[in-house]
């Protein structure tokens, strides 16, 4: 995420920046705005290819979001609360955001309407301001409770459900991993609940995105529940740590990312059989789809995994634009094949 933020701040236009540092943010208040999305839709995965089948998922459509506000972009987490239509997202700059998913006959994603912003509130109700307290990394939601992790000042907290107001105040959990162990801006990127009947028993698991052991092994947590402790993710080929959901089976998905000046973003899912999250374990698993500069991908930091009206088991990813206007906002949608 930095290495990209980096490039980007380099690269942005100086007369850009004049304006937007004169235009009012939607931090300065803590009022909800709705906020119009145009869209391009992504009709195919590979750039000049028709293919649709890629690993073990099969592309359903995309889109690339785009807004005139201030204060859209950044996202760093995504999660549907229903069959794929209502959605609820976090960004790394301090905001909520919400909206409806709009399909064609075939459930191809074509539009997004309602969606609205509105900043992240602190214990005394106040907008979170400054990059170090607003950075909003991951994001869970089960039932009425949603769990948001923080990087900077690391954190992970309990907001309730608020689709209208949006005007939750945090309730703070105990950090799950020693906060000697996590380093500034590589802390903990995902938050995701595990079934009810996954042998986690619908326990929260928090991942961070390159918080390394002594082994170079990445921190991840289960936080409660019979297998509550710490664990490890193996760590492969230079890739961080993005996001991460589970199957309906049990078996965790993790969105891993890797970048460089010479071969760009580079993608990769991979998935961890749900027997194998133990304290104390060191845990890894083959990759089920895997993505580079030739396919339709930016900053990929949101992932959610879903089931779709047809029973068929949905997983979604969105990018984080870093607010630069050399990269975009992308939402995908592929089907698990198996």
């Amino acid at each position: 995420m930095s290495r990209i933020a980096l490039l980007a701040r380099r690269l942005r236009l100086l007369p850009l920046m004049a304006i937007l540092c004169v235009s009012p943010s939607l931090a300065q208040t803590n009022g909800v705005t709705p906020i119009v999305v145009t869209v391009r839709p992504v009709a195919y995965f590979r750039v000049g290819s028709t293919e649709t089948r890629f690993g073990d998922l099969e592309f359903v459509g995309g889109l690339e979001l785009r807004s005139s506000n201030r204060d859209f972009g950044g996202m760093s987490a995504f999660r549907y609360l229903d069959a794929g239509k209502t959605f609820l997202g976090i960004t790394d700059t301090g905001f909520w955001y919400a909206g409806d998913m709009q399909r064609d006959a075939k459930g191809v994603p074509v539009s997004i309407t309602d969606f609205r912003l509105a900043p992240i509130q602190d214990a005394e109700g106040n907008a979170v301001e400054g990059k170090r307290n607003s950075d909003a990394e991951g994001m869970a939601v089960s039932g009425r409770t949603v769990t948001v992790s923080f990087e900077r000042v690391h954190r992970i907290a309990e907001f309730d459900l608020d689709l209208k107001n949006f005007a939750s105040r945090p309730k703070d959990l105990p950090l799950p991993v020693p906060k000697s162990e996590l380093r500034n801006n590589r802390a903990f990127e995902t938050v995701t609940y595990a079934p009810s009947a996954s042998p986690l028993r619908g326990a929260r698991v928090a991942v961070t995105e390159k918080s390394i052991n002594k082994a170079g092994d990445i921190y991840a947590a289960v936080l409660e529940g019979p297998g509550r402790g710490i664990f490890y993710i193996k760590r492969l080929d230079s890739f961080d740590i993005s996001d991460g959901d589970f199957l309906p089976n049990g078996d965790l998905l993790l969105l891993e990312r890797r970048f460089s000046f010479a071969t760009g973003v580079t993608l990769r899912i991979r998935r961890i059989a749900a027997t194998d999250i133990k304290p104390g374990a060191t845990v890894d698993g083959p990759s089920i789809l895997e993505a580079d500069m030739r396919d339709q991908i930016d900053n990929m930091e949101g992932l959610d995994v879903w089931q779709a009206r047809d029973g068929s088991t949905r997983i979604s990813m969105m990018s984080d634009d870093n607010t630069s206007i050399l990269q975009r906002n992308l939402y995908l949608e592929f089907r698990l094949a198996e």
